[in-house]
């Protein structure tokens, strides 16, 4: 299966959501981790202090300090060492003579920031330099690459309560989507979900954002028999009913998702009238969002708005919630639950209630 590749402003915006001290990334080989990082840079730290490593397969591996520019070689490569293993073996000296000061000199200086790519298994393997990192983790914020290796040094830095990790092998485990899609479209005069919007109906967007691998599972609950049509020939899960309320769109949705995935830990509600959400703000919720917390994007100024993100821990309300209300009703009950993240731009979270709003939206595009 391919590797879902996240945004650096998605991992930003969760970041500063979740409000830990440090941001660590890991995942595998080939996931992306460096690339993450040098993005995240500018945006976060710009001038912040950092020790990078090189890794130069079958002769060694440098560390570099970005302030100086000095480097010093941290592991080389063992051909002595079995075939299948990492055949790099480590080198004090280098973490001695350059790594160990770079890390006092960065947790004593007046920067509040420092970069770190990458932690490895090298570097687990000399006490004074991992004594040096949890000094700096406890004096500055930290933004890491850690590999994701089973070794008490790495697993103490990813379990740390102030960190938030983001494992780019599966960044959002057990999340699930409802896209909600039974409005009768009174005030539109018609069925607002196929309106043209950019030569598409106006529901495709959220259908898309819906299929992203990120998801774990998904569906559609409509009652539009023309929307069920187009969720089968674009092989979208959908559920039709006949239902009156608002209320039975969540239930029928949450409750279809756990028949598929009893251990869901959230699940997103995801209007089908927002044609201008963006992959970044559909994925944002899902990095920021625990089972014990509600999370919703918002305007620049505040003003909560769509889509909305529940834990697990409300899904017992949601699927008891009286005829006529909404999961607003649960957001309601749970004001200390609640996380805002600002979208990237405030014309994402416009919805269509009238032939009005799809021509002014059309125009803000």
């Amino acid at each position: 299966m391919p590797v879902y590749r996240l945004t650096a402003n998605s991992i930003l915006r969760s970041f500063r959501a979740n409000g830990k001290r440090h941001l660590l990334l890991t995942g595998g080989r080939g996931v992306g981790k460096t690339t993450l990082l040098r993005k995240l840079v500018p945006l976060l730290c710009s001038d912040a202090p950092g020790l990078i490593t090189t890794a130069y397969p079958a002769d060694r591996v440098e560390m570099r300090e970005t302030v100086t520019g000095c480097t010093a070689v941290i592991g080389r490569f063992d051909p002595a060492l079995p075939v299948g293993e990492n055949r790099m073996r480590a080198i004090p000296d280098g973490f001695l003579r350059l790594g160990v000061p770079a890390l006092h000199h960065m947790a004593a200086g007046e920067n509040a920031w420092a970069v770190l790519d990458e932690l490895g298994y090298l570097e687990s393997g000399c006490p004074e330099f991992r004594w040096a990192v949890e000094v700096l983790l406890d004096t500055k914020r930290v933004l890491a690459v850690v590999r994701k290796q089973d070794l008490p040094f790495l697993n103490a830095i990813r379990t740390r309560q102030d960190a938030f990790v983001i494992d780019l092998d599966d960044p959002a485990p057990g999340f699930g989507c409802v896209v909600m899609a039974s409005g009768l479209g009174r005030r539109f005069g018609g069925n607002k979900l196929l309106a043209d919007f950019h030569g598409a109906p106006l529901i495709s967007n959220a259908l898309e954002l819906a299929m992203l691998p990120l998801f774990q599972s998904r569906i559609v609950v409509t009652r539009s028999a023309e929307v069920e049509a187009l969720c089968y020939a674009q092989n979208v899960p959908v559920l039709r009913h006949t239902l009156p309320y608002r209320s039975d769109t969540v239930r029928l949705g949450l409750a279809a998702l756990r028949n598929q995935k009893p251990a869901l830990r959230g699940c997103l509600f995801l209007p089908g009238d927002q044609p201008l959400l963006t992959k970044a703000s559909a994925e944002t919720p899902l990095l920021a969002a625990s089972p014990d917390t509600i999370v919703r994007l918002c305007a620049a100024d505040g003003t909560p708005g769509s889509p909305v993100l529940f834990g697990a821990a409300y899904f017992a309300e949601l699927l008891h919630l009286s005829d006529g209300c909404g999961g607003s009703a649960v957001v309601r009950a749970h004001p200390e639950a609640v996380r805002l993240i600002p979208a990237q731009n405030t014309v994402e979270l416009c919805d269509v209630d009238t032939r009005e709003d799809l021509a002014r939206i059309d125009k803000q595009q």
